[in-house]
């Protein structure tokens, strides 16, 4: 279920534009407005959640099944060589859009 106040929901329903990579009707992929990369996307699944503690049976099939097909949109755009992904949690690990989402970043070497 989407929520009318969230920026990623938002996206999902394209009442705000976003440069899509990838969509199916689990989840988006689009690149994000502020890169911490070369290639920087954000994979958003359609359902809204915040955390991964919110996760149910079918909310964890549902990441399963994203975390299943970010290899290939990874390669697709950019990652032949690798990636990172990341969920931010909370406050405390910088989390501000509080819908979850897993960041993948590459295209170049990362700094550690």
């Amino acid at each position: 279920m989407l929520k009318d106040d969230c920026v990623f929901c938002k996206i999902i329903r394209g009442e705000i534009p976003s440069a899509k990579v990838y969509e199916d009707d689990e989840m988006l992929v689009f690149k994000d407005i502020e890169p911490k990369a070369k290639v920087h996307l954000l994979a958003v699944p359609k359902d809204h959640f915040k955390l991964l503690a919110d996760m149910d049976d079918a909310r964890a099939a549902l990441v399963g099944s994203m975390l299943k097909k970010i290899p290939a949109i990874a390669k697709q755009n950019g990652c032949e060589n690798g990636y990172r992904l990341v969920i931010n949690q909370g406050d405390d690990a910088g989390q501000t859009v509080f819908h979850l989402h897993i960041h993948i970043l590459g295209g170049q070497v990362l700094p550690w």
